[in-house]
């Protein structure tokens, strides 16, 4: 039961940050919209990736639930099938990238070998496995303008990767420079 809890716990954070992140953007970077989903600069790209390398499977499952609750009722209200759709292939394409990274580079659950070489593909492999789905099925749907669209997405979801996953390092190697108390 602790463990159920625990894995709850991420799920939860993961959608917590998912938000945050989108509430971010959307403050900082209202006229970076493309089309609705679509942003030159997109943050909460770069929470997927963290959430998923971090929490594994809990992040996915956070991820999907956050990007079902973010595609029903704030991007895509009337477009039920969009919407079903883009939450699924939102919380695909990290994950399935944290799976190829544990198949390709041997990742362990501790991210111990991840390297700052490793992590830039991660960065770089997320920014177009993410684009790449979502385009794929915009393609099934006859959507026009696909390579356009395809691009600023993964500018946006490159760019937002980037500076999530960065901004995050930098805060983890600020928080080891302080000092510790003790004995």
């Amino acid at each position: 039961m602790p463990r159920l809890r625990f894995e709850l716990g991420l799920v939860l954070a993961t959608m917590l940050l998912f938000a945050a992140a989108l509430v971010v953007n959307e403050w900082l970077f209202p006229q970076l919209e493309f089309v609705p989903g679509i942003n030159w600069v997109y943050l909460p790209a770069g929470v997927r990736l963290l959430c998923t390398l971090l929490f594994a499977e809990a992040g996915a499952v956070g991820l999907l639930l956050v990007s079902w609750l973010v595609c029903f009722f704030h991007f895509f209200p009337n477009d039920p099938l969009r919407s079903f759709m883009g939450g699924i292939l939102a919380s695909a394409a990290p994950y399935l990238v944290y799976r190829l990274a544990q198949r390709h580079f041997g990742m362990a659950a501790s991210l111990a070998n991840l390297t700052p070489l490793r992590l830039l593909h991660l960065c770089l492999a997320y920014s177009i496995a993410s684009p790449l789905l979502h385009h794929v099925w915009f393609a099934i749907q006859g959507q026009p303008d696909l390579a356009r669209g395809f691009l600023v997405m993964f500018i946006g979801d490159l760019n937002g990767t980037l500076i999530v996953i960065y901004t995050m390092k930098a805060l983890l190697f600020v928080a080891s420079l302080r000092p510790r108390s003790g004995p």
